[in-house]
């Protein structure tokens, strides 16, 4: 186990490694020209995860936010021809929110800066030091250690502890993990959001 202090380094390290991204990522963008907020930017990209339009509340409960908050970005996005409100087809009291054509163009641009960013940030690292740091952050994303988790690809695949008393497998979502012991009497389900 490691010492408060070493504890208190860590967690400010990774402050400042967010922050950093955060800069990056911002001046990427600033590059690009596309004039979107990284507010309006992170809404675009979870709209894209969606396979059918969402109502505004359901965006307001992903990005963990006030519906107030969501009105404001999805105005701005849709002033900027990015998004536009569509009625729901089965219920017209509720509005959907879906990307539009110069949406889907301003999110490839968004990708491209994000990889951008991505690269600058991850070039003093060799492949191994990046293999390396993709396991650990993998395993601060799940909360579960990645020598106990084994998976391919989307398929489950148990994993044990070596004398077959544990048994870890990974939900093909990619989100959730079941444990149990050898005899099926401990089951532990573990959520993570990547």
């Amino acid at each position: 186990m490691t010492s408060p202090d070493a504890d208190g380094l860590l967690a400010e390290q990774l402050l400042r490694l967010t922050r950093r991204v955060h800069r990056i990522q911002k001046r990427h963008l600033e590059r690009c020209g596309l004039g979107i907020t990284p507010a309006q930017s992170r809404l675009l990209r979870t709209l894209a995860h969606y396979g059918a339009p969402p109502r505004m509340a359901d965006l307001a409960e992903r990005l963990e936010v006030v519906p107030r908050a969501v009105t404001t970005l999805v105005d701005g996005l849709e002033a900027s021809g990015r998004v536009r409100r569509v009625p729901d087809p089965t219920n017209r009291r509720v509005i959907r929110i879906e990307v539009t054509d110069e949406g889907r163009a301003v999110l490839r641009e968004l990708r491209r800066a994000r990889r951008t960013a991505a690269e600058e940030i991850l070039a003093p690292l060799t492949d191994e030091q990046r293999t390396v740091l993709g396991g650990l952050l993998d395993t601060l994303f799940d909360g579960i250690p990645p020598e106990v988790m084994a998976t391919d690809g989307d398929a489950a695949r148990p994993a044990t502890d070596g004398d077959d008393r544990t048994v870890i497998t990974q939900a093909g979502d990619g989100r959730s993990a079941v444990a149990a012991d050898g005899d099926g009497r401990t089951v532990v389900t573990a959520d993570g959001d990547k």
